[in-house]
């Protein structure tokens, strides 16, 4: 059978188009392809959301892939490796309350369970700025301003476009990156002690692992706040190679935005 260049180029134009066209309009937008961001955007999809995860880089997975120090292996716990084995992955104890899996199978099941379910990732985009609206006399986050990575990689003048969406989520790790364009760019505070960014502490993986949960919510209108953009938002430790307070982070924040969806 004969193959037709155009054609090829035809079908990738037609169907990444008709994907971006229906992310114009989005119940959630997730910005971030980490671990986090990754767990919300499966448990999103799977109750028929329209969830799209923007990413910077050409991949996703975030501080996931390389373990630690590269070494592709990671530790959950006790109470979060459900999560792994519901996405269908086997675990192996190495010792009471600390499960291991290779970091490349748990990175890759995820990103195929979000996008099997349903979420549509576009990588390779960068969020540049937001959108804020009065919504009942309140300031809100309803949209996001998108360009192609590339185009900031090289400094282009090339201007971006724009989505709209009820709800987002900031999943860009330590850096916060939606969080400090918000606030930088407007005279807004944020549900902190400080009404800005506490920045993250140093190492502490157990109270990193609790404090995940605790920090990730609603951190402005329309914007949850998940993994380690929590801590980081809230001033708490970071946690190093043991991702359970992650993907149990990504569930809680997926649950309660299906909640306040209806």
């Amino acid at each position: 059978m004969s193959l037709d260049e155009r054609t090829i180029s035809e079908a990738i134009v037609t169907e990444y188009y008709k994907k971006f066209l229906s992310s114009l309009s989005l119940d959630v937008a997730i910005v971030g392809g980490g671990p986090s961001g990754l767990t919300a955007a499966w448990k999103l999809a799977e109750k028929g959301r329209n969830v799209a995860l923007f990413e910077r880089k050409l991949s996703i997975g975030g501080g996931m892939w390389g373990g630690g120090m590269t070494w592709n292996y990671i530790v959950v716990q006790d109470e979060s490796k459900g999560i792994l084995e519901d996405a269908g992955l086997t675990l192996k104890q190495f010792k009471p309350n600390y499960w291991t899996v290779d970091a490349v199978t748990a990175t890759t099941t995820l990103a195929s369970k979000a996008c099997l379910a349903g979420a549509k990732v576009f990588n390779c985009t960068t969020v540049e700025d937001v959108c804020l609206r009065d919504v009942d006399g309140v300031s809100h986050v309803t949209g996001l301003v998108i360009n192609s990575s590339p185009v900031e990689m090289a400094g282009l003048h090339v201007d971006p476009l724009v989505l709209h969406t009820k709800y987002v989520i900031e999943a860009t790790g330590h850096p916060t990156e939606l969080l400090k364009t918000l606030v930088r760019k407007n005279d807004v505070s944020l549900n902190t002690p400080s009404g800005g960014i506490e920045g993250e502490q140093s190492m502490w993986a157990e109270r990193a692992e609790i404090s995940t949960m605790e920090n990730s919510r609603e951190i402005f209108p329309g914007v949850y706040v998940v993994g380690m953009a929590a801590n980081a938002a809230f001033g708490a430790y970071r946690m190093g190679p043991i991702f359970g307070g992650m993907l149990m982070s990504g569930v809680k924040i997926a649950e309660e935005i299906n909640e306040r969806l209806g």
